[in-house]
């Protein structure tokens, strides 16, 4: 009887230290929440802005469609490196006695990847393009007019986390466009 007991104990006691060492499982993120929070930084926001730049550029340099997805994907990806570099230092540099460099660089890497992913639907009008299934022209512009309804939508998902009000709401979206608005002008007048 004394055995059995032991043994009880023990397992109880294996049971209680596996339950209360175990580490917490945190839910998982559904993955819209994941690409909101992403797309909801600076680095994302300056990334659509500095696409649309680009395209610009891109077409008084560039012939066609496909050069001027080479230079865009070129251009965001030198971008993206400084952001993730410039990140990176400045974490590690915060912390006293230096820090851990992984962990600086993982957190730069994530804090920056809306840089890529702003990226993604204005390249792919332009590899359309190049691959021929848009004209070069269509291309261009659906490229850089793609930018104008994003940045809008930024604009309004951003205010709405502190404001109910559909006015403020409204007006984050109009001011956070007029930035690729400005930009879609800019290629009107010089083109």
């Amino acid at each position: 009887l004394i055995g059995v007991e032991l043994g009880v104990e023990t397992v109880v006691e294996t049971v209680v230290e596996t339950v209360v060492e175990a580490p917490v499982v945190a839910p998982r993120t559904p993955f819209h929440m994941q690409l909101a929070h992403t797309l909801m930084t600076e680095e994302a926001i300056y990334g659509i802005i500095l696409v649309s730049g680009m395209i610009v550029v891109s077409e008084s340099v560039a012939v066609d469609s496909y050069r001027a997805f080479v230079t865009v994907l070129g251009t965001v990806l030198v971008f993206w490196a400084a952001h993730v570099y410039a990140g990176s230092l400045a974490r590690f540099g915060r912390e006293a006695g230096g820090g851990d460099v992984r962990v600086a660089v993982r957190s730069s890497l994530r804090h920056s990847s809306g840089m890529l992913i702003a990226a993604i639907a204005p390249l792919t009008f332009l590899l359309l393009g190049g691959m021929q299934v848009l004209d070069d022209d269509a291309a261009m512009w659906l490229a850089l007019g793609v930018d104008t309804p994003i940045l809008a939508v930024l604009g309004y998902v951003g205010v709405a986390r502190w404001s109910r009000s559909r006015w403020t709401r409204a007006g984050s979206a109009l001011v956070t466009a007029a930035f690729g608005a400005i930009v879609v002008l800019l290629k009107v007048f010089v083109h």
